[in-house]
């Protein structure tokens, strides 16, 4: 079955850099979107970006307002197991959040709606310190 397991969270300093990645511990998934979502307690799950992977030279990526020009999203085409990567660069507090590796087989124009993806991870927790 689909897994998808997420790694790289931790707590950094405002200013800090962090890269999390995203993978199908299954090995099943070859579905061609995915994504980064956010949560913070309380609050409801947010899209943070997403690529749309519909060739194997790379995919369309889209990205949050919020973190439009810090954070990249990617997915390298060599690697075998895939990964899906969030780069994340001048991290602030308000980036605090739980953060969440999302799948679908469907190439969606509603990309930043939760309800869009079927296969999530449990999710990693990045910590951003003042």
């Amino acid at each position: 079955q689909v897994q998808l397991v997420e790694s790289g969270g931790g707590t950094v300093r405002a200013g800090d850099s962090l890269r999390l990645s995203c993978t199908d511990s299954g090995r099943l998934f070859l579905g061609y979107q995915l994504a980064w979502f956010r949560q913070t307690p309380g609050n409801e799950r947010d899209f943070v970006a997403a690529i749309h992977w519909n060739n194997w030279n790379g995919g369309s990526a889209y990205y949050a307002d919020s973190v439009k020009g810090r954070f990249t999203i990617s997915k390298d085409p060599t690697e075998n197991p895939w990964y899906l990567y969030l780069q994340m660069n001048s991290l602030t507090p308000e980036d605090t959040a739980v953060y969440y590796c999302a799948g679908s087989y469907e190439l969606d124009s509603y990309y930043y709606r939760a309800s869009s993806y079927k296969y999530w991870g449990k999710g990693t927790l990045v910590t951003v310190a003042s």
